[in-house]
């Protein structure tokens, strides 16, 4: 059920009501074909949050071309209800009258998979804040550049600069942005390697192309991504262990001054064209407002609190948890919690609905004492 959240949460293990807020659309995502005309002819923009602000989106919209369903919707906040849309689609989709809904469901679990916030707007507040990421268009975010990157990004693939679409010659990565500091004491564990590769990666895209990376420590703490950091070192990508301080721009370039400190204690400034944030992994306000609904234990940095013997149980019956939620990882962990969270929730409905599938014992026939034993199989739903 796509673009709905939960308004409360009632019963226990097995035998849950839940009610959900199925916010509306204004295109009947049953009767839209995707064929994104309305979204074409459209005559109003708003920020591309997919893109991170990066570009801008018709009021009339698909949020990621891999959504699902493949229907479009109506920003009515930006939206001036001019009617083109309506007067357009020959599947007569368009509802301007749709209001959201109250749905209530019965599930016997439940299985929290929300992820995680990533906007700089996040770490405001802390001392990252001095960074100035607003006031400088060509200091982005690792989520902005991973956008960048991409070939269904804002530049199409090609690697530009906000500030005058121009190839950069210098990028620089700052790692460790709301990670290990005083309010979030915990590695956030992806920055180091996201960054490697997106300084791997950039230099694909555009020769020559000087790449830094300043970090605290490299964490390479996975199969062979100590490989990938060597072979990065290999393609020319510099590591410097320090802190950078200051990014001050120079003025009427559009480039940026990182001043850091290096391992001899020297006080260094060094331009570059780009800067990168590399930001961690942070519950988002949404989440802690759900974990309350739910009546469900958050640690002391707002993830769900578990335990190592039962990783993806919550401190409710009924309720698990997979991916950032319950703590930083990376996606292969996020994939094989969320199997584990399947597997667990199912074993927990067989137990509550007392189906669990029972061995046959078929008597024997003949004599059977010089053949192979028999194997039971165990299935359960």
């Amino acid at each position: 059920m796509t673009n709905s959240e939960i308004d409360k949460i009632e019963g226990e293990a097995g035998n849950f009501k839940v009610t959900l807020l199925q916010k509306a659309r204004y295109i009947d995502p049953t009767a839209c074909t995707g064929c994104g005309v309305c979204a074409k002819y459209c005559t109003v923009s708003a920020i591309n949050e997919f893109d991170h602000g990066l570009d801008r989106r018709a009021a009339t919209y698909i949020k990621y071309p891999q959504a699902v369903p493949q229907a479009y919707a109506i920003d009515r906040d930006t939206c001036i209800g001019c009617g083109i849309c309506e007067k357009l689609c020959v599947a007569m989709a368009v509802k301007y009258d749709d209001i959201d809904k109250k749905l209530e469901v019965n599930v016997g679990a439940v299985i929290l998979a929300i992820g995680f916030q990533a906007s700089f707007e996040t770490f405001q507040d802390t001392p990252f804040g001095r960074y100035r990421y607003a006031d400088f268009p060509n200091v982005l975010t690792s989520m902005q550049f991973e956008r960048t990157l991409s070939a269904s990004g804002p530049y199409r693939g090609s690697l530009l600069r906000p500030s005058d679409l121009k190839a950069p010659r210098k990028i620089a990565w700052l790692q460790c942005i709301g990670s290990r500091t005083a309010d979030s004491g915990y590695c956030s564990a992806v920055c180091c390697m996201y960054a490697v590769k997106q300084a791997v990666v950039a230099k694909e895209h555009t020769e020559p192309l000087d790449t830094c990376i300043f970090y605290m420590d490299m964490r390479t703490c996975d199969k062979d991504f100590e490989k990938y950091y060597n072979r990065a070192k290999d393609a020319g990508v510099r590591f410097i262990r320090s802190k950078a301080s200051t990014i001050n721009p120079i003025d009427g370039t559009g480039d940026l001054m990182v001043r850091y400190v290096t391992e001899r204690g020297e006080i260094v400034e060094e331009r570059f064209n780009m800067v990168v944030l590399s930001l961690g992994l942070r519950h988002s306000k949404d989440s802690v407002t759900l974990a309350h609904k739910l009546g469900i234990e958050l640690n002391n940095y707002n993830f769900v609190k578990t335990n190592s013997f039962s990783p993806v149980s919550t401190s409710k019956p009924g309720i698990y948890v997979c991916g950032v939620f319950q703590g930083p990882k990376d996606i292969p962990r996020s994939v094989t919690e969320a199997s584990a969270a399947a597997c667990a929730a199912s074993i927990s409905l067989a137990e509550a609905r007392n189906t669990l599938a029972k061995e046959k014992v078929y008597p024997p026939e003949k004599d059977v004492s010089q053949e192979e034993p028999r194997i039971g199989v165990f299935i359960c739903y």
